[in-house]
């Protein structure tokens, strides 16, 4: 579950997963070890599609449409990495619907929180 939690300088709620992600790395790993040369290719491919999308993204001379192309091209090559790990599905929260208002009800009063912080300007007090 989901523990939402105040930012160290309290002006954003953060939501970690950071503790999640140690299975998947060791995973993504465990599968280089095992075949170097086919995640390896994936890792290459995924790159050059990151980078790719990197540059359309902020190319003023992209169109929508190849953004989107290199947008799929990414979300691709990122699932195929993920296939190699079924310890991915671990990342996700599926919430029930007590489980979600009440996650919800937490991230409201803790950026009310900050909000009741917050200056005229925008910047919250110490």
């Amino acid at each position: 579950m989901i523990r939402p939690q105040l930012s160290a300088d309290g002006r954003a709620v953060r939501l970690p997963i950071a503790g999640r992600m140690a299975p998947l790395l060791d995973e993504l790993a465990l599968a280089y070890a095992e075949v170097p040369d086919a995640v390896g290719r994936l890792l290459a491919a995924h790159a050059a599609s990151v980078l790719a999308l990197d540059f359309a993204t902020c190319s003023d001379d992209a169109i929508d449409y190849g953004r989107a192309m290199r947008a799929a091209e990414s979300d691709g090559t990122r699932e195929a990495l993920l296939d190699e790990m079924p310890s991915a599905v671990l990342l996700d929260d599926l919430l029930g619907p007590d489980e979600a208002i009440t996650l919800a009800g937490r991230i409201t009063r803790l950026a009310g929180r900050i909000r009741h912080r917050a200056t005229p300007e925008g910047t919250t007090r110490p």
